[in-house]
C-alpha cells in the first residue's frame, strides 16, 4: 500500500499569506509494503518537528512520536539510530525547513545490508 497525499494551495487563504507559504516532501517507508508520501504547505521558518506534527504523523505514527519526545532537545543528531532527515543527511528536530525540502523518517532494519550482502553472495 502506497499513500500519496499532496496538499495544495488554498483558495480560501489570502494571496499574501500563500506567499509566505512553501512547499515541503514528508517521506516514510513503514515497510516493504506500506509507504507514505506527503506533499504540504508550511509557513517559511518551521522547523522539522513542526512539520511533522502539521502533517499529522505524530498522532498517525506513535512510535515516531515516542522517539520525537526523547530527542527533542537534541541539537547534533550523532545517534545511529536517528529516525528523520533531510534527503538523507541526518538533521535535528529543530532544523528551519527550506521549500522543497523532503523531509524523510528512517526506520530501524532487521539486519545488517552489508552483512545481507555478503551472505547473498556466498550461497
Amino acid at each position: 500500500m502506497v499513500e500519496l497525499t499532496v496538499s495544495g494551495r488554498d483558495s480560501s487563504v489570502p494571496q499574501a499569506t500563500q506567499a509566505k507559504l512553501m512547499t515541503v516532501y514528508l517521506a516514510y517507508a513503514e515497510d516493504e509494503q506500506r509507504q507514505h508520501y506527503l506533499a504540504l504547505q508550511v509557513k517559511q521558518g518551521v522547523s522539522l518537528y513542526e512539520a511533522l506534527i502539521q502533517a499529522g504523523w505524530l498522532e498517525k505514527f506513535a512510535e515516531l512520536a515516542e522517539w520525537c519526545e526523547q530527542v527533542i532537545d537534541i541539537t547534533t543528531p550523532t545517534a545511529k539510530r536517528w529516525h528523520v532527515g533531510i534527503y538523507a543527511q541526518k538533521q535535528p528536530l529543530s532544523y528551519l525547513l527550506q521549500p522543497f525540502d523532503r523531509i524523510e523518517v528512517y526506520r530501524s532494519l532487521s539486519a545488517d545490508p552489508m552483512s545481507q550482502r555478503k551472505n547473498k553472495s556466498r550461497s
